[in-house]
């Protein structure tokens, strides 16, 4: 995990923007995804998979089973964080958590100041803070993230296996994951039914 810093202004980047997957992109793990990128440079990019949800596991289940809570706090943790899904992140790293979420909550040397409010932390003392009710206002939990060596996202966006995009914080921490990748789309003013193949770059 990299230290806290703010992100490069560097307009040849992408970190802090959704990526769109096409309808030609034919990786099943992609499929119909939206991605929020973390971090993209010459190295490579990193990003976290923003609706799609692990089956059969949620927020409060999760504390518990990591110890931070005790069966004890099931009912307090439902209702205060049961409505957080388990977001499957990526294929990379796939049982380690990363916590997207806003900048009111800091964790020195731990936490990463993307762009406009929006921070990842990967250590388990924010998973304790939200099961103290002393978190950030807003935040997903994803497990494993998605990830491109040096040049592949961007033969992969020329490739028209993406469009990108601002990203919107709403549909960031936006729970309903089922409709999120067509809200994305009709937030750059494209409707889905009418997306192809050999769309261009929003």
């Amino acid at each position: 995990m990299q230290t806290s810093r703010s992100r490069t202004a560097d307009p040849a980047y992408l970190d802090g923007q959704f990526l769109i997957a096409m309808p030609g992109l034919t990786d099943a793990r992609f499929a119909r995804s939206v991605i929020y990128l973390c971090a993209h440079s010459a190295d490579g990019a990193m990003g976290i998979i923003l609706n799609k949800a692990i089956q059969n596991l949620d927020m409060p289940d999760l504390l518990i089973q990591l110890e931070i809570a005790q069966e004890a706090d099931a009912i307090r943790l439902r209702e205060r964080v049961g409505h957080m899904p388990v977001l499957m992140g990526g294929p990379v790293d796939a049982k380690r958590g990363f916590v997207l979420h806003t900048d009111d909550f800091h964790i020195d040397q731990s936490t990463l100041i993307i762009d406009d409010g929006i921070c990842l932390t990967a250590t388990v003392d924010i998973l304790r803070a939200i099961a103290d009710d002393q978190g950030p206002a807003s935040a997903v939990l994803a497990l494993g993230y998605a990830g491109w060596q040096a040049g592949q996202l961007e033969n992969e966006i020329l490739a028209n296996g993406w469009l990108t995009c601002p990203a919107d914080p709403e549909l960031i921490f936006n729970t309903a994951l089922e409709s999120k990748y067509e809200r994305t789309l009709r937030g750059i003013g494209i409707d889905p039914a009418m997306l192809s193949v050999s769309a261009g770059h929003a």
